[in-house]
């Protein structure tokens, strides 16, 4: 991508964008790139700061991870959506170890954290933008606690699914058990139980291809 693409792509994202000089424009622009991470591509494993990530196509997945190697999803990126816990540089407050990857191509927009650090040291504009969107997303993180710690299984594999269909804009989730329990901070012997039940009371439909929704409404009963 050209700095002009940058440009323009940062004019519409940043609010803080007319309010810093110029010098500090051309400085993130020239120090962005974009690139295209393949499915399944581990883009930042906690350990350095990878910059911060716009998503322009495709979509990411955020997670922690146990000593034990089990992980748990904290939410997932889109395109539009800006990943900030990647530049751990710029949130030095942020200390706990954020892993991120593509769970499709995905096509992204990647400013080095270094050089958006110098930058928002210099304005507080940034860096006033740069916590923001980084706390924005901690409500996520802590829906995600909440079910695990408080919800019911059937509870919380219900809301999943309406979600996901609410993603995808379909009612066949196209997922393996594993994925699922994955996303959910579960076991897949606990999905795929679950998910029976779901099946013998006519909720869901599972298959090789994933789980469909029959019943809607009953899905959403159980969420509540």
């Amino acid at each position: 991508m050209a700095e002009i693409v940058f440009e323009s792509i940062y004019r519409e994202i940043f609010p803080f964008w007319e309010n810093i000089s110029d010098a500090d424009r051309e400085y993130i622009c020239r120090n962005s790139y974009g690139i295209t991470y393949p499915k399944g591509k581990n883009i930042h494993d906690g350990s350095e700061c990878s910059g911060v990530i716009l998503v322009r196509s495709g979509s990411l997945r955020l997670y922690i991870m146990s000593e034990e190697g089990k992980d748990i999803t904290l939410y997932r990126l889109q395109k539009g959506d800006l990943c900030m816990l990647s530049a751990s540089c710029v949130l030095s407050a942020v200390t706990f170890e954020v892993f991120v990857d593509a769970e499709e191509d995905s096509e992204c927009c990647v400013i080095s954290g270094p050089a958006f650090a110098a930058v928002s040291e210099r304005n507080p504009d940034v860096r006033i933008f740069a916590l923001e969107t980084a706390v924005s997303r901690f409500s996520d993180v802590m829906w995600v606690m909440q079910q695990i710690l408080f919800m019911s299984m059937d509870r919380r594999l219900a809301i999943f699914l309406s979600d996901e269909a609410v993603r995808t804009g379909s009612d066949t989730i196209i997922l393996t058990h594993g994925q699922i329990a994955r996303y959910m901070g579960s076991a897949r012997e606990v999905v795929s139980r679950m998910l029976k039940y779901f099946a013998s009371e006519g909720i869901v439909k599972v298959s090789r291809g994933g789980v469909t929704i029959l019943d809607k409404k009953r899905l959403r009963k159980l969420t509540l």
